[in-house]
């Protein structure tokens, strides 16, 4: 089982930014890209069928079609992406948006365009952790991803080493 990182983007310069500034991660998480929701709901189930987790999901708030924000509230309601981190990264959504992400779909954090890499990597590692921790994930084969002394605090807690 792998966990699965969905990019949610519209525009694909700023999708291979982000995968360019994630590719450390590559190795050990399935990154996936989607353009639209349409997309993004096909992507989900082949990380599904796979067996993989969707760990992490990446939302620009401008989407054809809907709003990344109506996207992420639905993903609250399904079973196999409730418990996935959830990330607006936008510079386009307004106060009352922010807070429809925040209450209606457990936003998890805000990335504000343009990013710095380091900020993002850092934030992607810190969400990985929560994820794992959060799910019951097993972390030891996660931890090239996750920030490894919070994950292993949490296996010892758990009695696992």
């Amino acid at each position: 089982m792998k966990l699965a990182l969905l990019i949610l983007e519209d525009e694909r310069p700023v999708r291979e930014a982000l995968r360019r500034d994630l590719a450390s991660f590559a190795r050990h998480v399935r990154i996936e890209e989607a353009e639209d929701v349409p997309t993004a709901l096909e992507v989900i189930e082949e990380i599904d069928t796979a067996g993989d987790r969707l760990a992490l999901v990446m939302v620009d708030h401008r989407l054809p079609g809907t709003s990344g924000v109506d996207f992420l509230i639905g993903l609250a309601d399904d079973d196999r992406t409730a418990a996935a981190r959830k990330v607006l990264v936008t510079g386009q959504a307004d106060q009352e948006d922010t807070i429809r992400a925040i209450n209606e779909a457990g936003l998890d954090r805000y990335v504000a365009k343009p990013w710095q890499a380091d900020a993002l990597c850092d934030m992607v590692r810190d969400q990985l952790t929560a994820f794992v921790v959060a799910a019951g994930v097993d972390p030891l084969p996660h931890l090239a991803v996750l920030d490894a002394e919070r994950a292993l605090s949490i296996v010892r807690e758990r009695g696992d080493l």
